[in-house]
């Protein structure tokens, strides 16, 4: 029980990596709060964590609205004194070539990859910084370290939090505050799940476990982070790809 009786933010714990996350962080003691636009998801993930008798409440966010997100902030720190986690985990792509994306699809892209997590992490973060403690763990994107055809903006928007981690990390080494970033490579998500079988079967091929990743894989590197074993690491981003993203 590495986390036993923190309060931890995961967005995105819906489905997929958040979800995944939500309830390993609540199965090591932990008391999460989720946010999604999905509420019935949220919902569902909840009273699934509430039927094993784990502290998992969902509260609606939409991150690309801003008054969304101060109300989501707002509303956890009713509950508890501070946040000692927060878990940027939610994200959205829409896999098609760069000539053929609309503009307000770029504008969704980066509202939720990378702008949603900086307003967030924004208002969660003074009683972080009066406790001078504090773990944030920022879920991207190998696509944000390497590129990804299909993925020009959602790529853009996912090395930008990227470069948001280390950047806030510097800043926030001061007051005992560790920011790091996991990038999962193929994962075995709904979005993934939506693409067709073709191009499942050459990512699955590109890996050289020869698999894609399971959420579960995800969120453990995610609790890494969270948990004591992190407290000298910050600033740093690690892929989980199975091999398929090695950068110096």
């Amino acid at each position: 029980m590495e986390i036993q009786g923190q309060s931890v933010i995961v967005t995105g714990g819906a489905s997929g990596i958040g979800r995944a996350t939500a309830f390993l962080l609540a199965r090591e003691g932990a008391r999460i709060f989720i946010g999604d636009v999905d509420e019935a998801g949220g919902r569902h993930t909840a009273a699934q964590a509430s039927a094993e008798n784990l502290a998992v409440e969902f509260l609606p966010l939409d991150l690309t609205d801003p008054r969304s997100i101060a109300g989501f902030a707002t509303a956890v720190l009713q509950r508890c004194d501070r946040i000692e986690g927060l878990v940027n985990g939610a994200g959205w792509d829409q896999i098609q070539p760069f000539l053929e994306n609309p503009p307000e699809m770029w504008d969704r892209v980066v509202a939720i990859n990378l702008m949603g997590a900086v307003r967030l992490t924004r208002s969660v973060l003074e009683p972080m910084v009066a406790a001078r403690a504090g773990k944030i763990v920022n879920i991207s994107s190998d696509a944000g370290r390497v590129g990804s055809m299909g993925e020009t903006v959602y790529a853009a928007a996912k090395g930008g939090l990227i470069a948001f981690t280390k950047s806030l990390a510097r800043e926030l080494a001061r007051y005992r505050i560790n920011v790091n970033c996991v990038c999962p490579g193929p994962t075995d998500t709904p979005l993934f799940q939506r693409q067709p079988e073709r191009m499942k079967e050459t990512l699955t091929r590109a890996i050289p476990f020869r698999r894609i990743a399971q959420p579960i894989e995800i969120a453990q590197a995610v609790l890494f982070f969270l948990s004591p074993r992190s407290d000298y690491i910050t600033g740093q981003v690690l892929s989980v790809s199975g091999g398929l993203t090695m950068v110096d």
